[in-house]
């Protein structure tokens, strides 16, 4: 275990440790002077601004969407090719394949399939006669082009996750659902998903991780906006004030907050969890 945890040390948790510390500071990365400290004054200045509640409900939609988005469709896939279908394989390859793929690649790509003059969006609804929606002007439109994004490029990780799980399960349990005719929703509800229960919880929380750490799908589609920060979440508004705005002590206060929150959300649903095991 040595070596894994001096890595961990060095890489994971010395980095954690200095945003800390840069966090009680004011200090403009692009500039000679030193590191000046400021105390709580970043955290105070954060939480006065009311954009910053902006960008916490947004984070805090885009997370939820995307969360739920990607384990209950990768569930419904997994469970549609876990049978015995004809060119199955070749399906959950395609389903996998845009994970692999570079984000920002996915992002440009879709600028594609939303542009509301030439996009396949728009193309599809002009054929039942509807107008595109703006999804590059309209903020509720754009933050819902940005979960979209996101959801088909990681459906394929949970469908993976959830397609072995299902390939494990237990076969005597399914028998004997059969045998009592239990119907197919009662055996899901009632028998499936209970096993799938260590799974879900695994899931819940990689993807809450990757959710909520997801920058570049957001910088090449829309920047933040459109009017002001109507897309930025919180990792976003982190490469914001430290990278473009050079006030790096401030970014470290928003990826410190961060962090706690999804520390308390992670240590939350590990008792749930162990309560429920």
């Amino acid at each position: 275990m040595a070596p894994n945890l001096l890595l961990l040390l060095l890489f994971t948790y010395r980095p954690l440790l200095d945003n800390i510390r840069l966090s009680f500071f004011t200090w403009n990365i692009s500039a000679t002077r030193p590191a000046v400290f400021v105390g709580l004054t970043n955290y105070i200045e954060w939480a006065k601004d009311p954009e910053s509640w902006q960008i916490v409900l947004q984070t805090v939609v885009f997370t939820v969407s995307a969360v739920g988005g990607s384990m209950v469709l990768g569930l419904a896939l997994a469970l549609l090719l876990d049978r015995p279908l004809r060119g199955r394989n070749v399906v959950r390859s395609l389903v996998f394949a845009p994970y692999v793929i570079s984000g920002a690649a996915v992002g440009v790509a879709f600028q594609f399939v939303f542009d509301p003059k030439y996009g396949m969006i728009q193309d599809l609804l002009a054929r039942i006669g509807m107008e595109s929606p703006e999804f590059y002007t309209h903020p509720r439109w754009a933050l819902f082009m940005i979960i979209t994004t996101y959801v088909w490029k990681n459906l394929g990780y949970t469908f993976v996750i959830y397609l072995a799980a299902l390939q494990g399960l237990r076969k005597d349990l399914d028998e004997a659902a059969e045998i009592d005719r239990t119907s197919g929703l009662r055996k899901f509800f009632r028998v499936t998903l209970p096993q799938l229960r260590p799974t879900t919880f695994f899931l819940s929380v990689t993807v809450l991780l990757n959710s909520m750490q997801v920058f570049d799908i957001i910088n090449v589609m829309t920047q933040g906006g459109p009017l002001g920060n109507s897309t930025s979440t919180m990792v976003y508004q982190v490469y914001q004030e430290t990278f473009v705005n050079g006030r790096a002590g401030y970014g470290a206060a928003v990826a410190t907050l961060m962090f706690l929150a999804v520390l308390v959300v992670t240590v939350v649903q590990v008792r749930l969890q162990d309560r429920k095991g």
